[in-house]
């Protein structure tokens, strides 16, 4: 039988929290973008490459913490990720120019690449089967929320402040470490499997080398989807459309309200009618709403648009969570899904990068209108070429077998 576990609620609200700061502090240096620019006298492209440095970093994170989770079990290595990325997100506040600016952002890469793989595998080891598909959605949009609290904070203090004030305030994650600490305890689906030296470890990672595979390409794909369509939009919002702060912070956190609805509404379809079944039909919808999204003729419809394309990305990504902890074996799900998650990022980090030149050379409009249509089909055909093993009971034989 599957060992029994307990605190389920705790532990996905910290892993939510964790995931939730996170994000925050990445978001800044979006909102913050051209500001950071016009400071380090640097174009929207040069600065987008802070983005990228910190997306081609997480893997470094994944791995180590990653590794350290199925050694020694989940919450040690989450508490010492959190206290890592906390104090680099204050130190980017004090980056003296840009050269210093970009090397904090690729270490907070580190600490930012680690916080997820870590806190899911607790999270979803810890969670009832048949609440899974929701509480994976709620988990995953703690990065919705980290981007709605920088554009609120953005609203509400840039003009009063400047971009590295706010920072300072990305420093609260170090406060997780206490209900970290004191409230969740160990998996109960990783002492049942640990690992007891670092051969038996490197063995089992070795011999999941074609699962690891599909969901780099998998998350490949689904990242590109994701910052595709988040990264550059404030910008877009800026170069297109000529919106001062406070517009552009109201329509990203209305969008960021949407992928918070489409990110439980479709972890919750996901329990009922799969999980690879429900993200084809968000990437789907997706790609329906690009000409809204990118070529509104109205503000009005600018911010519908918004809302709508990223409840359907980020209802896709609701379900991410949930599935690559299924289609992982307990031995290794510390370290796989997270590992494979960030590398996926790193294939798809240029994306910033891209959408800025490609805006060089035409409309903004059509930068990002382009880039979304295609990475939405790649992403929509990476889905349907997998599996997946909807509702596995954790700790049970099945969970414990090799996944091709």
């Amino acid at each position: 039988m599957p060992p029994r576990d307990s605190g389920h609620r705790i532990a996905v609200l910290s892993s939510f929290l964790g995931w939730t700061l996170d994000a925050f502090d990445f978001f800044l240096v979006v909102y913050c973008l051209t500001a950071i620019g016009r400071e380090f006298h640097r174009s929207d492209a040069e600065v987008a490459l802070s983005l990228t440095l910190t997306l081609a970093f997480r893997p470094v994170g994944a791995c180590i913490f990653g590794l350290l989770a199925d050694r020694y079990g989940r919450r040690l290595p989450l508490i010492a990720d959190l206290v890592f990325y906390s104090i680099v997100e204050v130190a980017s506040g004090l980056a003296p120019n840009f050269t210093s600016f970009l090397i904090l952002r690729a270490v907070f890469g580190i600490g930012m690449g680690g916080e997820w793989g870590v806190g899911a595998s607790l999270a979803m080891e810890k969670v009832p089967v048949r609440l899974r598909g929701v509480l994976s959605g709620l988990l995953q949009q703690g990065y919705a929320v980290g981007s709605l609290l920088a554009s609120l904070c953005f609203f509400a203090l840039f003009e009063r402040v400047g971009w590295r004030p706010l920072f300072f305030l990305s420093g609260l994650p170090a406060l997780l470490t206490i209900i970290v600490r004191l409230r969740v305890e160990e998996s109960a689906v990783w002492q049942s499997a640990r690992h007891h030296d670092w051969n038996h470890l490197g063995r089992a990672i070795a011999g999941q080398w074609k699962l690891f595979l599909y969901l780099t390409l998998l998350m490949m794909g689904m990242n590109f989807a994701s910052h595709g369509t988040q990264d550059m939009y404030p910008t877009f919002l800026q170069r297109a459309w000529h919106l001062q702060p406070a517009p552009r912070a109201v329509l990203s956190a209305i969008s960021m309200v949407g992928a918070i609805a489409g990110g439980v509404v479709f972890g919750l379809v996901s329990d009922r009618f799969g999980r690879r079944r429900s993200m084809l039909i968000a990437l789907v919808g997706a790609i329906a709403v690009v000409p809204l999204w990118a070529y509104a003729p109205r503000v009005v419809l600018l911010a519908l648009g918004g809302f709508l394309i990223q409840f359907m990305v980020q209802g896709a990504w609701g379900v991410i969570p949930a599935h690559l902890s299924e289609l992982s074996p307990d031995s290794v799900r510390g370290f796989l899904p997270g590992f494979a998650y960030q590398c996926g990022v790193l294939l798809a980090g240029s994306v910033a990068w891209i959408e800025a030149r490609f805006a060089q050379h035409t409309s903004y409009a059509n930068a990002m209108a382009m880039t979304a249509a295609t990475v939405f089909a790649f992403a929509i055909t990476m889905i349907a070429l997998g599996r997946e093993r909807h509702g596995v009971a954790f700790g049970g034989p099945a969970s414990k077998a090799r996944t091709e």
